[in-house]
């Protein structure tokens, strides 16, 4: 009995901590941008749902966002899964008339561990219900271009992130969604992103994301009051 009554202690001790440490993650990262978020208008305009690629756009190219009145929701680092799950503090709530997805690529890096090509595609797809489910017109991206990730070399990704832009592009057109080419645009000879537009062939520099600006844009007329 006494046995029992240690064992029961122990286990909502482990409970309390294992909460208190969760709450210290914060995994999805909703502190990132809680307090920028009370300062948006809404409805806001544009909201840039993505990981470093979209985090980076800021301080590459801040005055495109700026003059257009476009809001940047890119975390470093983050899944489909943890865009996912921050999705509502970080577009639905802002009320943007759009917002545009660019997701993926650190799914098939397995930054968090693997994850099937479906399971991508399904969160991403997720985003895009819950957009359409509040009025939000959808911009989905293709991933984009690499041939090898520096931080996980061998993972052979190109052909991954073609058979996952492939799904996208096709769920765009069952769907009514625009979908913006952002692979097509950039990739070299051997599906990557070249040196001329990343250092170290994941990561756009201004250059590319010039490039991207101009196909979003495109886009994002067609949709924008």
């Amino acid at each position: 009995m006494k046995n029992k009554k240690q064992w029961l202690i122990l286990a909502f001790s482990l409970c309390l901590t294992s909460g208190v440490f969760a709450q210290e993650k914060d995994w999805a990262r909703f502190n990132r941008y809680a307090e920028a978020n009370k300062s948006v208008k809404t409805p806001s305009k544009v909201v840039f749902m993505g990981n470093s690629i979209t985090d980076g756009w800021w301080p590459a190219d801040s005055m495109f966002f700026i003059k257009n009145d476009y809001i940047d929701r890119g975390i470093g680092g983050q899944t489909t899964a943890e865009m996912l799950v921050r999705f509502r503090a970080d577009v639905i709530q802002l009320k943007p008339q759009a917002v545009v997805i660019l997701a993926g690529t650190n799914d098939i890096a397995q930054n968090i561990g693997y994850i099937s090509q479906e399971n991508i595609f399904g969160n991403i797809v997720s985003m895009a219900e819950l957009a359409k489910a509040n009025n939000i017109h959808v911009i989905l991206c293709s991933i984009l271009p690499v041939y090898d990730y520096p931080w996980r070399k061998g993972l052979e990704p190109a052909n991954k992130i073609i058979q996952l832009n492939g799904w996208l592009k096709e769920y765009a057109a069952q769907n009514g969604l625009s979908y913006v080419d952002y692979h097509s645009a950039l990739k070299d000879e051997r599906n990557g992103l070249p040196e001329k537009y990343a250092r170290d062939g994941v990561h756009p520099n201004l250059e590319a994301y010039k490039i991207m600006e101009a196909l979003v844009q495109e886009a994002l007329v067609k949709v924008i009051k």
